[in-house]
């Protein structure tokens, strides 16, 4: 496994919060772009994935072959209160779980970034795999994030 990879993982852990700092409840819940997420969805969203990018890698490292279900981001968005719970809150959590979650990930032995699951979507998967999946996931949404910053105003 690359190390620099789970450095990169858990310094990912402060990047929402970070991206929301400054930004008012009106801000937040602007949609510069016509449908699509605004910034408190964007942040809802991530934390949610990353939760389950955590329990999927778990599995990962304590079951043989466990099988990783996905999940509709758009129903999860629609359907758990992603325009009205705190963006704060949620960029919080986010923040304490990369931390968790990387301290396993250093724990590992190399081995272990070679266990597989099997993602119900994707098919084989391997831990490492998933580490890279998540680090890159962050960047994609952080793009459209400080775009949608740079929309109103307040660019980071």
């Amino acid at each position: 496994m690359n190390r620099a990879m789970i450095d990169e993982y858990v310094r990912g852990a402060a990047i929402p919060a970070a991206a929301i700092d400054g930004l008012t409840a009106v801000d937040l819940d602007a949609l510069p772009i016509a449908g699509t997420w605004s910034i408190r969805q964007i942040v809802l969203h991530l934390m949610d994935s990353d939760l389950i990018a955590a329990d999927r890698m778990k599995r990962i490292i304590a079951e043989t072959n466990p099988v990783l279900i996905g999940f509709d981001e758009s129903a999860f968005a629609q359907k758990l209160f992603y325009t009205e719970l705190d963006a704060a809150a949620a960029a919080e959590l986010f923040r304490r779980n990369r931390l968790l979650m990387g301290e396993i990930l250093k724990r590992l032995p190399d081995s272990a970034y070679l266990r597989v699951g099997i993602h119900n979507q994707r098919g084989r998967v391997t831990l490492e795999q998933m580490v890279e999946l998540y680090v890159r996931h962050l960047d994609h949404h952080l793009k459209f994030l400080k775009h949608k910053r740079q929309l109103l105003g307040k660019p980071l």
